[in-house]
C-alpha cells in the first residue's frame, strides 16, 4: 500500500490539474509515480528532468543501452516499480531480461550503473577508465547525471512505496528473480 495516495483528477487542485494536463501532453500518461509527485509540482518537474537526460543520452547510447543502464541501477537499488518498467521494455524488445546478452560496451555501462547505485564513492579508476574507452567527458557527465536521476526515481518510489502501475503487472516476478 502506498504511503501517500496519488493525486487523481478528482482530488487535484487547479494548479495540479494544469500540471497533470502538461504531463499527459508531454508523456501520454500520469503514472502512479507522477501522480504521487504531483503533490509537489516542483518535485514532479525536478524528477521529470530524467526524460530530458534520457533524450540526451539516447543518441550516443541507443535506447536499448539507456534502458539497460537504468535497469542495472534500478535492480541494484531493489526498486520494484522502476525495475518492472525497465523489464517491460526489455521483454517488449523480445529479450529475456534475466539472461541478457551484453557486448563489452553494454557490460561496462551496466557495471558503471550498478556501482553508481550501490556506492558512487566506489567508482574506482578501473571502471572509470573502461567508461573513458567508450564515452567522452561530456557523455560521462550526462550519463552520471542520468544515472543519478534514475537513483532519485528509485529512492522516491521505494521510500513512499509507490505501487507499480497496472500496465506493469504482467511483468511482475518474485524479488529473488527481479533483484539478483
Amino acid at each position: 500500500m502506498p504511503r501517500i495516495a496519488p493525486i487523481t483528477l478528482e482530488t487535484a487542485t487547479p494548479e495540479q490539474k494544469a500540471v497533470w494536463d502538461e504531463t499527459v501532453a508531454a508523456h501520454g500518461v500520469v503514472t502512479n509515480m507522477k501522480a504521487t509527485l504531483l503533490h509537489s509540482p516542483v518535485a514532479l518537474h525536478a524528477v521529470l528532468e530524467w526524460y530530458a537526460l534520457f533524450d540526451r543520452v539516447k543518441p550516443f547510447l541507443s535506447e536499448r543501452e539507456a534502458i539497460l543502464f537504468c535497469n542495472a541501477i534500478s535492480r541494484a537499488n531493489c526498486c520494484e516499480l522502476c525495475s518492472l518498467f525497465m523489464r517491460r521494455a526489455i521483454v517488449d524488445w523480445g529479450e529475456d531480461p534475466d539472461h541478457l546478452v551484453l557486448d563489452e560496451r553494454a557490460q561496462t555501462l551496466t557495471a558503471f550503473g550498478r556501482q553508481l547505485a550501490l556506492d558512487a564513492n566506489g567508482v574506482s579508476d578501473a571502471p572509470y577508465d573502461q567508461m573513458k574507452a567508450h564515452f567522452t567527458d561530456v557523455q560521462i557527465v550526462d550519463l552520471t547525471a542520468f544515472g543519478a536521476l534514475m537513483i532519485v526515481n528509485n529512492l522516491f518510489d521505494s521510500a513512499l512505496k509507490v505501487e507499480p502501475d497496472a500496465s506493469l503487472r504482467p511483468y511482475k516476478v518474485s524479488p529473488e528473480v527481479l533483484f539478483r
